[in-house]
């Protein structure tokens, strides 16, 4: 079997295109190489479509099954070397792990593979972890390990968003952990910005029509509250479901205790903004009326979460009548 590098321009082209990743995953890469150096295991990271973008451990050179697979740019995918964990772990998008002879051909019954897929801040995968042996021990114990890296390396993709705020979040009674807990990142308007899976679970919501997601549209409670915590402070956060979560607060450096409430603006931008936000408001009031008071069936007709509304109507509606 040949293990085809992709073309030259495709491979500088997925390279750069993985700057970011290859950026995450570089710490996390050099502790796995520690983890395994007395093993005959190494790391492979690839794209979403299997190409490797880096390699990294105790990568026997000599041997050219080694040699074939841990080459920037070489083709892994399914289409080109059949089922492995490469594979799996992108079509399944979970953790697997593949013992020689589960993998597909003959040629790549040698290896020993557990891989796991890594999602960027809006939950798109963008590529896997993958941790390879060859003629090695059965080591399915990998699995917990390839999990908590690709994890890890999702959340460092997570938290190099632009972002002002940080909350780390967890059930109450489970400590928040450094990699099991979930991470939301917010701008200095409220407006979600990158969430991990585990944060993606808890809050169990997506932005309505694919749209930005907004604080208040999974907390039940006004957002600036989250601005005013102070850093490290753990607290009880509602849930508009009726569940709590334990949150805890950090600042990004660049607005370190930095206040939302700004000093009012008079620009022509923030005055054209205003209208904006007249004419929405009155869009919402229209759908509610319309809607016969229910919030629920306005939020459907506007293509918005009912939270939403809610946040929209703590603003009066703008007096329209001339008076």
């Amino acid at each position: 079997m040949a293990f085809d590098l992709v073309s030259v321009a495709a491979s500088r082209r997925a390279i750069d295109a993985k700057v970011r990743l290859r950026e995450a995953a570089a710490p996390v890469l050099r502790g796995l190489s520690q983890a395994m150096q007395s093993t005959r295991y190494f790391a492979l990271l690839t794209d979403a479509a299997g190409v490797v973008v880096a390699a990294d451990g105790p990568i026997d050179r000599r041997d050219r099954r080694a040699q074939l697979i841990t080459r920037v740019g070489v083709d892994l995918s399914e289409r080109s070397v059949g089922t492995t964990a490469i594979s799996a772990a992108l079509t399944e998008l979970q953790p697997v792990w593949l013992h020689r002879g589960e993998h597909f051909f003959d040629d790549t019954s040698a290896y020993s593979c557990a891989g796991a897929p890594i999602f960027d801040g809006r939950g798109t995968c963008v590529g896997m972890l993958d941790l390879t042996g060859i003629d090695a021990p059965e080591r399915p114990e990998l699995t917990h390990l390839v999990a908590r890296s690709a994890q890890a390396i999702s959340n460092a993709l997570v938290t190099a968003l632009p972002h002002v705020l940080r909350l780390r979040l967890s059930w109450p009674g489970i400590e928040l952990g450094a990699d099991a807990a979930g991470l939301v990142c917010v701008d200095a308007d409220g407006v979600v910005t990158g969430l991990n899976a585990a944060a993606q679970q808890m809050l169990g919501a997506r932005a309505a029509g694919g749209g930005a997601l907004h604080c208040e549209d999974v907390f039940a409670m006004q957002w600036q509250q989250l601005f005013r915590l102070h850093e490290g402070e753990e607290v009880d956060v509602p849930l508009w479901s009726g569940l709590m979560l334990r949150a805890q607060l950090a600042r990004s450096a660049a607005t370190a205790r930095t206040s939302v409430v700004a000093t009012p603006r008079t620009s022509h931008a923030d005055a054209q903004a205003g209208a904006l936000r007249d004419v929405e408001l009155t869009l919402i009031h229209r759908a509610v009326t319309a809607a016969r008071g229910n919030v629920e069936a306005a939020a459907r007709a506007l293509g918005i979460s009912r939270a939403t509304v809610y946040r929209k109507l703590q603003r009066k509606p703008p007096d329209r009548s001339g008076g």
